[in-house]
């Protein structure tokens, strides 16, 4: 009896002295906090407070990851966090991302917190490879991430969550009036950390020497590696692109990295490696827009995509993939209702504070030109006083140079004259000896007149003298050519004779006639004529707005420059390091496939073509993974023996079941006004799929 009181005592007291709460570490993309968390409480209840300690309303787009050997799992909100399979030792780690991804994050992402914790992740995935992203849009996002680095955060400390990190003014107060956190705040020191940490801001060629990006990750290692390129001359064609960023805030640099990243084939997208009956491997895509199917080597362009308005029941007897769909469905809903009054008040907000910032820069660009045109007026200032004291102090000298040269033309006026009475004198003593000179000169010239006689005298015999044996010359050479004459028709006489003498009689010689063609080919021309019609020009069927103008040629102007780029990097590239999605990527340029074709092309023949092209590919899915789908081993299966189709005009409805480890799901899309097909067949693991038209 004493045992068991004891033995009741100690038990109660061991219970007693269980913990109560549980610490917690929240790693997000730029900070880490700790909680203390009661044993209780739901995943809900962790995810509310960190989102009230970051001032985060736009909620839907999150969620808590963790990991567990080597898996990675999502915490879910209505189960206890210490029901999930996390890990035993404290902290217990949670990392703070965005689970699904918008359509439009120009549209959908209100708050500025939320575009920059996108902004962050979506940066990191490409810089990781998660996402494919073509070099040369590469280097324009790695502009817009250096322009982000903009000097408008604030460092501050939180004692509460041991640890520092970095967040926008704006987002300081609802800290403090939320969570009451003791922050202190050196704006001092701040200033000084701010030039420590490469926070740049807008493109200072006095500034930014060359090299301020080498300590930066700005490109993928894959790009990188691609192009015989050194750092500097990637350097200097991310500083091209940045110099053009001149103006923009950090949240529209964000914004502008999210409106171009939105648009590569793997944004936002979740692969499930899956299989078929006959060990087929392909890949499931989950994303915004629906599901898809990929081949294992293409993770750019689906083999079939499901719309989420097209998909009209999924049924599962698990919760493998099915918060993922959940959850993007969901939002695929929202977007196209109307906004909620909390989403419209958010909206609000976001446009009055948008605006108040737009107010506050075009304040502080006019005070600034202001000041800078206040200095230029006092550097102008300056330099005219320093003029008119250079012009004042160059007159003082001019006019000392003048009186030293006023004595020194006094000076030499008197050796001049005295020098002039010098030379008259010489000249009257020249004029002497001219004149003896002329006398002189008047004989020499009377001598040189009667030599220069005696000499063309000579000059006219001499060439009298040449004409003569010249003419000589000419006879004998005409003598000597008459001798020659006349002993060759000797010559020829005595041969003539000889002719005759030996023979008796000629024959005659034969002629002979040629005749030339009487007439010529004639030409006739010919005149073409050729009737060109005017076509009449097709008028515009409607006009389009202004900011779409806008829009289309800032857009028009961006290509023409990522083209250029393109082309200009294109000549170093080494073709033995292009990857499959390298590969892949450029295929899809020249055939002109993009991520916006392959949605048309989808919302238009979807429920005929894209289903009777894929049947053979289709067939049963196998998927196994962890406890909600999110692994990268997942499988799932699909069958191929339940297909049943008619003539595609008739197309009516399309379903796909699928089972997936102990679970099913099953997917139907069907046409207005159709029911659904009533019945299934059960399978012991597999996704299924049904076609019917």
């Amino acid at each position: 009896m004493a045992g068991a009181i004891a033995s009741r005592m100690s038990f109660s007291s061991l219970k007693r002295k269980q913990p109560k709460t549980f610490t917690v570490r929240i790693v997000t993309m730029d900070a880490e906090m700790e909680f203390s968390c009661e044993v209780k409480w739901k995943g809900k209840d962790l995810f509310d407070l960190v989102c009230r300690t970051l001032g985060l309303r736009e909620t839907w787009f999150f969620g808590l990851q963790y990991t567990i050997k080597d898996t990675v799992a999502w915490l879910k909100m209505d189960k206890k966090v210490l029901d999930h399979d996390v890990p035993t030792e404290e902290p217990v780690t949670f990392h703070f991302l965005a689970k699904f991804y918008p359509e439009n994050a120009e549209e959908e992402l209100v708050q500025e917190i939320t575009q920059h914790l996108f902004f962050l992740q979506v940066k990191k995935q490409i810089l990781d490879e998660k996402i494919y992203c073509p070099p040369e849009a590469s280097v324009l996002l790695a502009s817009y991430a250096v322009q982000a680095k903009h000097p408008a955060c604030i460092s501050i400390c939180l004692p509460a969550f041991h640890g520092a990190f970095s967040l926008p003014p704006e987002l300081i107060l609802p800290l403090l009036a939320k969570q009451r956190l003791r922050i202190a705040l050196d704006l001092s020191s701040a200033e000084g950390s701010r030039a420590d940490s490469g926070e740049y801001g807008d493109y200072d060629p006095s500034v930014h020497k060359r090299g301020f990006l080498a300590q930066e990750e700005l490109l993928p290692k894959r790009v990188i590696n691609l192009y015989q390129m050194t750092p500097e001359m990637w350097e200097e064609r991310i500083t091209a692109w940045y110099a053009e960023h001149r103006g923009r805030a950090r949240d529209e640099a964000e914004m502008e990295y999210l409106k171009i990243a939105q648009d590569l084939e793997m944004y936002g997208v979740n692969y499930f490696a899956i299989k078929n009956k006959k060990g087929t491997e392909l890949l499931l895509g989950v994303d915004a827009l629906g599901l898809h199917i990929y081949d294992p080597e293409n993770r750019l362009t689906p083999k079939i995509s499901f719309p989420w308005n097209e998909i009209r029941n999924i049924s599962y007897s698990d919760k493998e993939i099915l918060q993922l769909c959940i959850g993007n469905h969901d939002l695929f809903m929202r977007r196209r209702k109307a906004d909620s009054l909390e989403v419209q008040q958010m909206k609000a907000q976001a446009r009055e504070e948008k605006a108040r910032k737009q107010m506050e820069r075009q304040r502080l660009a006019r005070e600034k030109q202001m000041r800078e045109e206040a200095e230029r007026t006092r550097d102008e200032l300056e330099r005219r006083l320093l003029q008119l004291k250079e012009e004042a102090t160059m007159a003082n000298e001019a006019l000392m140079r003048s009186e030293e040269t006023a004595d020194l033309l006094a000076e030499k006026a008197q050796i001049t004259e005295e020098e002039a009475k010098l030379l008259a004198q010489k000249a009257a003593e020249a004029e002497q000896e001219m004149q003896r000179i002329k006398a002189t000169a008047i004989r020499t010239e009377e001598e040189k007149r009667l030599m220069e006689q005696k000499v063309l005298e000579a000059e006219m015999l001499a060439l009298k003298m040449a004409e003569e044996s010249e003419r000589r010359a000419k006879e004998a050479d005409q003598l000597k050519q008459d001798l020659q004459e006349a002993r060759e028709s000797e010559r020829r006489a005595k041969q003539k004779l000889l002719e005759i003498t030996s023979k008796s009689s000629y024959t005659p010689m034969n002629s002979s006639t040629t005749t030339l063609p009487a007439d010529l080919p004639s030409f006739i021309s010919e005149s073409l004529s050729f009737d060109f019609k005017d076509t009449d020009m097709k008028r515009l069927s409607m006009e389009i707005e202004k900011e779409k103008v806008e829009y289309m040629e800032k857009s028009k102007h961006l290509q023409e420059q990522l083209n250029e780029l393109k082309t200009e990097i294109e000549a170093l590239k080494l073709k033995e390091r292009e990857t499959a999605l390298d590969i892949l990527h450029s295929e899809n340029a020249d055939r002109g496939n993009s991520k916006h074709n392959t949605i048309k092309k989808v919302h238009l023949g979807n429920v005929t073509t894209p289903v009777a092209s894929a049947s053979p590919q289709l067939g049963v899915f196998e998927m196994s993974g962890d406890s909600d789908g999110t692994g990268p081993d997942s499988r799932s299966s699909v069958t191929q023996e339940d297909m049943r189709t008619i003539n595609p005009p008739t197309a009516s409805c399309n379903v796909v079941r699928a089972l997936t480890w102990q679970s099913e799901v099953e997917i139907s899309t069907s046409d207005v006004g159709r029911k659904p097909m009533k019945g299934r067949q059960s399978q012991p693991s597999g996704i299924s799929a049904f076609y019917n038209r």
